[in-house]
């Protein structure tokens, strides 16, 4: 008997000590960095799956991003059918030239100077300086947003939801080249990327308001419009029109056209011209500034496409007097040009040009603008444009502002809500697009 147990105890040790070099073994075989817990075999190495099931929850993964994708863009285009259906023959004048210290770390534009009259008899009656934001701002309104940076996204995206809410389709953002700037701001190119993807978010479309940046000549006009081509015209939100031959081509505005002289322009412009833009890559339409009379000659022997007016003062220029639109119109349709009305809710800038004060056209509490409006429409335009979305520092803005008090008097749009300008601009872009489709009829 105590022999059996001596044999078993034996048996027992050993096939103990099997277990443990059996266990010391696998050990060594496997990855310092998986746990070895598990009797099973299968389970050994718990923390490592197969290629099947590390597909498959690489698909379930995807799936659920998918899903909540396709949620959030559902939810978008829920909130999006609130608005009315934006109109693409509808343009607006947009500015992204401002900074405050959160986005840009001072203020930019918004601190403008104010500028002295040509004639220093004139400008020693008049203050000058600049404006000292945020209570002191170079503009006679307000903005409900305050001195914003155009930046912001958040901004951003108030300005496409107030777009929206007015049924406009197109924005022409305010363009120099990259590195260059305005007067009094930054450089902006930069900030394009992000303007876009917001505004393609809102179904709204980008064009751009090519400015009079340094030394521009009909050369770097052809650098520059290839540069936004190649840069931006494949993004959905670039803003192009289908001519009246078929060709699916961007629009750009060119402020201030007339500084060029009609030669320039045609070396550019003109079909016949060796380095023609023309039936290019990069070939568009291009819209000049109409401002005297005898702009529109130029305009023609210069090759452009049509014409706008930009300026929101009646009476100011040839191009913006509107009892002047159709003759304008007369003229363009002899000679297949287009035709783009700028119209605007009023004019003041008397917070950055102190004895401007003839200039000023008082808004009447939204009937200058609704006369306007009239004005363009029975013109029958190809498009209309607004001077502006939010151009401040002369008082054209139809972006929402409010009662501000402070040291510095300011402006607003009382009795009516801070939003009338946009919903005023929604109601005759209904109008401007039920016209549209008689005269096509």
């Amino acid at each position: 008997m105590a022999r059996f147990r001596r044999k078993s105890c034996i048996t027992l040790i050993a096939l103990v000590l099997l277990v443990l070099i059996v266990s010391v073994v696998l050990k060594s075989l496997t990855p310092e960095d998986s746990p070895f817990s598990s009797p099973v075999g299968a389970e050994l190495f718990p923390d490592r799956k197969d290629d099947n099931q590390i597909q498959k929850e690489n698909n379930n993964k995807a799936d659920q991003t998918k899903i909540n994708d396709s949620a959030q863009s559902e939810k978008l285009e829920a909130s999006l059918r609130k608005f009315p259906p934006p109109n693409y023959y509808l343009h607006a004048f947009y500015y992204a030239w401002f900074g405050n210290p959160q986005f840009d770390g001072k203020y930019i534009h918004w601190d403008h100077p104010q500028l002295p009259h040509w004639d220093g008899k004139v400008a020693q009656g008049y203050p000058q300086g600049r404006h000292v934001p945020p209570d002191d701002i170079g503009s006679n309104f307000y903005p409900s947003l305050g001195p914003y940076s155009s930046r912001d996204p958040s901004i951003i995206e108030s300005h496409m939801q107030q777009l929206r809410t007015a049924a406009i389709g197109v924005i022409a953002v305010s363009w120099y080249p990259p590195n260059m700037k305005d007067d009094n701001g930054g450089p902006t190119d930069d900030f394009v990327p992000l303007l876009l993807e917001v505004a393609h978010k809102y179904h709204i479309k980008v064009a751009f308001h090519i400015e009079p940046y340094k030394e521009r000549d009909e050369a770097n006009m052809f650098t520059n419009v290839k540069y936004i081509i190649e840069k931006y015209g494949e993004h959905p939100a670039f803003f192009k029109y289908r001519t009246n031959n078929g060709k699916l081509l961007p629009l750009f505005y060119v402020y201030d056209s007339y500084l060029m002289n009609s030669e320039q322009w045609a070396k550019l412009l003109k079909h016949t011209e060796s380095n023609s833009i023309r039936d290019t890559p990069y070939d568009a339409i291009f819209i000049a500034l109409l401002v005297e009379e005898k702009h529109k000659r130029d305009i023609l022997t210069s090759g452009f496409d049509g014409i706008y007016t930009y300026f929101a003062t009646n009476g100011f220029s040839y191009g913006s007097t509107q009892r002047n639109w159709d003759s304008i119109k007369a003229f363009c349709e002899d000679n297949n040009l287009i035709f783009i009305p700028s119209v605007g809710p009023g004019y003041i800038d008397t917070s950055i040009r102190p004895w401007n004060f003839q200039n000023t056209r008082n808004r009447i509490n939204g009937k200058y603008y609704e006369t306007s409006l009239s004005a363009a429409l029975k013109a029958r335009p190809d498009f209309i444009s607004i001077t502006s979305f939010n151009e401040w520092h002369e008082g054209t803005q139809i972006e929402m502002a409010i009662p501000k008090t402070s040291q510095t008097v300011y402006l607003d749009y009382l009795p009516n809500k801070p939003a009338i300008y946009l919903e005023i601009t929604r109601k005759w872009a209904a109008i401007f697009g039920g016209e549209r489709q008689k005269w096509q009829d």
